[in-house]
């Protein structure tokens, strides 16, 4: 029994060791499933330097083609494929070379590597290996709005995470501090002291209430509110980049925002109407200058003739309309996934292009914007003059044809004049009998580019040569010579000569292109005429036989392509300056090589005195006909941008790299991925579902792509859109929001530092439509914000920054905000009601009461613009009472310095600015102390002070600090400004008040 047992032990387990060969056989022989096995490799250990759009050594890990490419790997011979011995250790024990910035792959890994090469290396054509971003579709903010308790309070939230600290709200604020944050906050100025009084009077319990309503329907709201939202959408008022010329007609756009804002038009639409207001304001300009957000950011201006650079530059372009538009909206910086697959967020490159080709047709340029009827209206007035224009026009030709005709025939006979070759812009000279001469005169009598045109030309020399006193000329013995009897060119200005004419003019360098340069015996720089004409006036008469003139260097005549030559001309001199004489002239050299020039010269050779009479009483009837034309009001021309369909073709590709000349896998205008876009068999040339995620086939008219965008920005599908406008809110309500980035929700965002109460807001924006004023009442009347500022030891132990808001954050004001106040208090803001052409209302003047008129128009400006190639913005340091406006209404330029504003911080609008920082600098204090603009104020507020108060200085100081502080001035603070003003003088105490700490920060 004992041998049996032992047989039969012996025997089951050489079965279980054959059963376990043959499984473990037959498991060795299952095939590599690359996307389950082999993909997670790669991402884990190699595609972070070795991708698609990050090749270090010159090898990606994107696609099979790239390693058999470079021979890493041989299918069917893992001996033979160099990626296995990069990643394995080498027999005397070495690490292996690979992976460089990760951990080694483990023996398992290399081993399935190993079988996957020995199989074929089969790698499915629709993997392709990306490294992963840190944050994927279950990324917080990406999810659908937390279904919140809807009895619960803004101020449960809150008190919920205080308590979980340890904390509770601040007392109350008393109601000056109240009124006072709450004007600040909503209107960006403070109460009057009138207001102040009724406020702190008010027994109502709602008075509160009440205040915020009021505040919410003054027409400062949109101003103040409006301003934010521009910071947002980084409205600038000038190209900026290196030429940043001004933009004169961007204005509406701001006007729009501050209206939009004013009137409470839900966010949702207003959003759409910057994405695709003039589609959906067609026949409506109030809507459609809406979409002027597309344009409103930097641009390149710069017309490059190079296609490669032409291509990069209108990437850039693009990209930063995309950008604006992912920060704005979403709180997603898409900007990153340009180049390579966001490395933080889930946002593809293909998303990234998708949006590329929703906003190809988009250029930056003006459109005229009008109704139909005004449109038909001028079509209706314009008819007419147009016709007589067309008339006119038709007998010029007419004229004109029949004596081209008889001069064709008579061309051989004229072309036997032109003996001379054509003016030549390396050196152009001309031969005349000796003449005595005191003043020398080219007249240009049609410039070589525009054939109408004589203004224009430049002259980098304009050379006058004496007679050569060895040849015999005979002549007047009075006539003063050089003393050495050669030739010299006497127009040098070492010479004794001097030059005049109507130059171009630049401000910052009025004599850039003088006509000094003409005769200064240097060929690097020229004068540039804004007239007709140069003159040369010589030290003394002299006797003269030449004049050369050119405005190129011989060696730069083929790359010379900027400055204007002359094509027709005469030389005239003059002994007096009074009577002139024609010496010289081009008419018997060939005209110029350029289409009219050669029409010209017969025309004017082969007119008759009646023909010559008709062409001028025709030119003057033109015009005019162009006169009246021209008086006719012009439609408006607003900054939105011109669309353009041929720029919205397709195919689109993605840019490998970001490079426009490196073109990947084709692209299809499309949302996110992360929020779904729909498949290829979705594409459709049909809109989009309004709010849904889409998918457009490359034909879909560019328009379509840009409503289908704005529909889903807005739409339900995208929780970012509400999650982001509710933390906007609550940060300029509180100075930092639930998330302290606003314009980044993503991974390298700041995390919400109260989730539910985000969630809670912006479903209360949902339910309302969209409009903020509500939210605006929500906020302002909870406990969180009525509460005091004051600073409490103990909760900064727990919370620093009052992120848990158990107190009010105190602010100082912004720039604006200080400039408008010292506006106000010293009765100077100045209300400007104004048309919609830009014309200033008749009857409105500075300090007349806003009541319920509109502001608005062309903004003022606080520096002195310049022009040439490039633009200078030099700061005023006078502002005068043109500038008595609120600060919203500045022509914001970009890169433009400001005084005052600027020192207190006020961004550059070349980027958006989603929050605004607070520094101090001793520069801030020296402005705002001796500032011209300071003083100003200072000596208006002291004549305000007597006209409200009259002679009593005890008078005179209360209202002064009603005014500034909103409050009356304490017994001891009295008497310090009495002894003040016995030794400095009042309009000194206004000048201090307006410098002090109370005046700009908010409590």
């Amino acid at each position: 029994m004992k041998l049996l047992f032992e047989k039969r032990l012996v025997w089951s387990l050489c079965l279980s060791e054959l059963l376990l060969s043959f499984f473990v056989s037959a498991r060795a022989e299952e095939p590599v499933n690359f996307a389950l096995q082999i993909a997670p490799i790669f991402e884990q250990h190699c595609v972070k330097c070795h991708g698609a759009d990050n090749k270090k050594g010159d090898v990606s890990l994107a696609t099979i083609e790239d390693l058999e490419e470079n021979g890493f790997v041989i299918a069917g011979d893992p001996e033979g494929s160099y990626l296995l011995e990069l990643v394995t250790a080498s027999s005397d024990g070495a690490p292996p070379k690979m992976p460089k910035q990760s951990e080694p792959l483990s023996e398992d890994e290399i081993k399935m590597l190993r079988r996957w090469v020995a199989a074929g290396a089969e790698w499915p054509e629709e993997v392709v290996i990306k490294n992963k971003s840190k944050a994927d579709e279950s990324w917080w903010s990406l999810q659908p709005l937390a279904v919140a308790d809807r009895e619960k309070t803004i101020d449960d939230f809150l008190r919920f995470k205080l308590v979980e600290h340890g904390l509770d709200f601040n007392p109350q604020a008393d109601r000056p501090t109240l009124i006072r944050r709450a004007t600040y906050d909503l209107l960006g100025v403070p109460p009057t002291p009138e207001e102040v009084e009724d406020f702190v009077k008010d027994t109502d319990p709602h008075a509160y209430e009440k205040l915020i309503d009021q505040l919410l329907a003054s027409p400062h709201y949109g101003e103040r509110w409006g301003r934010h939202w521009l910071d947002v959408v980084r409205f600038g008022e000038s190209a900026g980049y290196e030429v940043n010329a001004i933009i004169d007609n961007l204005w509406p756009f701001r006007d729009y925002i501050i209206q939009s804002i004013n009137e409470d038009k839900p966010f949702n639409q207003l959003i759409r109407e910057h994405i695709a207001g003039d589609l959906l304001g067609k026949d409506d300009p109030d809507v459609a200058v809406g979409s002027a957000f597309l344009v409103a950011g930097p641009y390149d201006s710069v017309d490059n003739q190079d296609p490669v650079q032409q291509a990069q530059i209108r990437a850039n372009t693009i990209d930063e309309m995309i950008r604006a538009t992912g920060e704005a909206f979403l709180g997603m910086t898409l900007g990153c996934a340009r180049c390579h697959d966001h490395k933080f967020d889930p946002v593809t490159q293909q998303d990234y292009y998708g949006l590329y080709a929703t906003f190809a047709g988009v250029r930056h340029d003006s459109v005229q914007l009008a109704t139909s009827e005004v449109r038909a209206e001028r079509a209706k007035k314009m008819e007419p003059l147009q016709e007589r224009r067309r008339t006119l026009l038709k007998m010029q030709s007419v004229l004109r044809k029949e004596i081209l005709q008889r001069a064709e025939k008579q061309r051989a006979k004229y072309e036997l004049q032109w003996v001379r070759p054509a003016v030549d812009p390396t050196g152009t000279e001309e031969h005349f009998d000796p003449v005595v001469a005191k003043y020398v005169r080219l007249v240009c009598e049609s410039q070589n580019v525009t054939i109408q045109e004589a203004a224009g030309f430049s002259i980098d020399e304009f050379e006058v040569w004496s007679v050569d006193q060895r040849t015999e000329h005979g002549g007047n013995a009075k006539v003063q010579r050089p003393q050495a009897g050669l030739a010299q060119n006497v127009a040098l200005a070492a010479n004794g000569g001097r030059a005049t004419g109507d130059a171009r003019k630049i401000e910052d360098f009025p004599e850039a292109y003088g006509p000094h340069l003409a005769i200064d015996g240097k060929r690097d720089a020229r004068f540039i005429a804004a007239g007709t004409d140069l003159t040369i006036e010589l030290a003394r008469p002299t006797l003269i036989d030449r004049v050369v003139f050119s405005n190129v260097k011989p060696q730069e005549a083929s790359k010379q392509i900027k400055f204007v030559f002359v094509a027709e001309y005469c030389i005239e001199v003059s002994v007096d300056g009074q009577t002139w004489r024609e010496v010289a002239n081009g008419r018997d050299r060939k005209p110029i090589d350029r289409e009219g020039y050669v029409e010209q010269r017969l025309l004017q050779m082969e007119s008759t005195a009646q023909e010559q009479g008709e062409q001028a009483r025709l030119k003057e009837e033109l015009g005019v006909v162009d006169r009246e034309i021209a008086e006719l009001p012009e439609l408006p021309l607003v900054w939105i941008g011109r669309r353009v369909a041929a720029d919205a073709e397709g195919p689109f590709h993605v840019f490998l790299g970001g490079n426009p000349q490196r073109k990947g896998a084709q692209v299809l205008p499309a949302s996110l991925a992360v929020f779904g876009n729909g498949d290829e068999k979705s594409a459709s040339r049909g809109p989009a579902g309004k709010g849904a995620p889409y998918r457009l086939s490359s034909d879909a008219d560019e328009g379509e792509r840009r409503t289908a965008l704005a529909n889903w920005l807005v739409g339900s599908a995208s929780p970012l859109t509400l999650r982001v406008l509710a933390n906007r809110l609550w940060h300029y309500h509180f100075g930092t929001g639930i998330v302290d980035t606003p314009s980044d929700f993503g991974y390298m965002g700041g995390n919400p530092v109260h989730p539910e109460l985000l969630d809670f807001l912006a479903a209360e924006l949902q339910k309302n439509g969209w409009c903020i004023k509500e939210m605006h009442r929500q906020i302002m009347t909870s406990e969180a914000y009525r509460q005091s500022s004051v600073f409490r030891t103990d909760a900064a132990q727990v919370d620093g920054d009052a992120r848990f808001l158990w107190r009010f954050p105190p602010r100082r004001l912004s720039a604006e905000e200080i400039r408008d106040t010292m506006l106000q208090v010293s009765g100077k803001l100045d209300r400007v009601v104004f048309r919609q052409s830009g014309e200033r209302e008749v009857g409105s003047s500075p300090g007349e009461s806003c009541g319920a008129s509109r502001d608005g128009g062309p903004g003022f400006r606080m520096y002195h613009y310049m022009r040439d190639n490039v633009s200078t913005y030099v700061p005023l340091d006078k502002h005068g009472p043109e500038t008595y406006r609120r600060a919203v209404y500045h022509q914001n330029a970009r890169a433009a310095v400001v005084d005052l504003m600027t020192d207190f911080d006020q961004p550059d609008c070349a980027f958006a600015v989603p929050k605004r920082v607070a520094t101090t600098s001793p520069l801030q204090a020296l402005t705002l102390l001796n500032h011209s603009f300071t003083l100003d104020m200072a000596t208006a507020l002291a004549k305000r002070l007597g006209k409200d108060a009259g002679d009593d200085l005890g008078g005179q100081l209360a209202r002064l600090f009603q005014l500034c502080y909103g409050r009356v001035p304490t017994d001891r603070e009295v008497g310090i400004c009495r002894e003040f003003v016995d030794a400095q003088g009042l309009v000194m105490l206004c000048r201090v008040l307006l410098n002090t700490n109370e005046m700009i920060y908010v409590r």
